[in-house]
């Protein structure tokens, strides 16, 4: 029986959507990577996917300008971003064999190798700037300041961070949030984190119910106050700019210095692995190898004592 690959693709959307609860965004993703291997391969049906077109497909994608794909600069596509054509053509192939359709075996795709992710980080002193940047009384102010001390103090992804809404319970230090796979875990308030929040929601006179609004011109204009993962994005690197940093920061850059400030301070990697809300530690453990300060002790207790001076 003849088998559409674009229905079929669709089919596989609405599933992932639908029965696996992805997000907007993946569901997005998903679909562009699709739809190029499709255009790529030119084939109408899954039974023609063939070892010799993943092959050519695999090699097409290693020789693309990122440019090409993005419309930003242009540089070979890393082999991280080549992967997530693979994971989503695995998953897809994964989908028709649960269908019992016939069509490439997605066990035959082995994704390329990676080099060891790279920590964009800054440092403590830079951090403190970062926070203290938000220095004015007005609403605007105590809302970048809550922004700010919020991702700081709970590690949220901007993604988290955008979807609060405002009926946190102070009185607590603690609250859950809803994260990647529609997970639930719990994360917590510093003092300074809750005060700043306090602040900001004491300050707002509108009634809409997300956490972290727009005001200004533009939100007279909007259906929803809520403020996008982009908006946050550039809040960061307005104060980043404004403390005087000259690397690139952003949320996810705040993520990573709330993981690796507890790493420092002593706290076990599955107890942040939980806090992060990552499914794997393999994903958390990219902070050990900066954050292992007892390594740095030993060197420094024991190397190059039998030297002369």
């Amino acid at each position: 029986m003849s088998q559409n690959i674009e229905k079929l693709k669709r089919e596989f959307l609405e599933y992932l959507e639908i029965e696996r609860g992805r997000s907007l965004k993946t569901i997005q993703n998903y679909d562009g990577y699709l739809s190029r291997f499709i255009k790529f391969s030119q084939i109408k049906e899954p039974r023609n996917i063939t070892d010799e077109i993943v092959r050519k497909f695999r090699l097409w994608l290693n020789r693309q300008e990122s440019g090409t794909m993005t419309g930003e600069f242009k540089d070979t596509l890393k082999k991280k971003t080549q992967n997530y054509y693979l994971i989503a053509l695995r998953a897809f192939l994964k989908f028709l064999r649960k269908r019992g359709i016939d069509s490439f075996s997605p066990e035959r795709i082995e994704l390329a190798k990676v080099s060891e992710r790279e920590l964009n980080l800054i440092s403590s002193n830079e951090l403190e700037k970062l926070l203290s940047a938000p220095s004015g009384v007005d609403i605007k102010n105590l809302r970048d300041k809550a922004i700010l001390e919020l991702l700081f103090s709970t590690g949220l992804r901007v993604s988290e961070i955008c979807s609060l809404n405002s009926d946190i319970d102070l009185s607590k230090d603690e609250f859950s949030v809803r994260g990647k796979g529609e997970k639930i875990r719990v994360v917590f308030l510093s003092n300074t984190a809750k005060d700043a929040l306090k602040k900001y929601l004491d300050r707002r006179a509108d009634m809409d119910e997300a956490m972290f609004v727009q005001f200004g011109k533009n939100s007279a204009a909007s259906m929803s106050l809520r403020l996008t993962s982009r908006s946050i994005e550039r809040i960061v690197k307005f104060y980043a700019i404004k403390a005087g940093i000259s690397k690139k920061v952003t949320p996810h850059i705040i993520r990573h210095s709330f993981a690796t400030d507890l790493l420092q301070n002593g706290a076990d990697l599955r107890s942040v692995q939980a806090l992060l809300g990552h499914a794997n530690i393999a994903t958390t453990q990219v902070y050990t190898h900066i954050t292992d300060k007892h390594l740095h002790d030993i060197h420094k207790k024991f190397h190059g004592k039998s030297r002369k001076k």
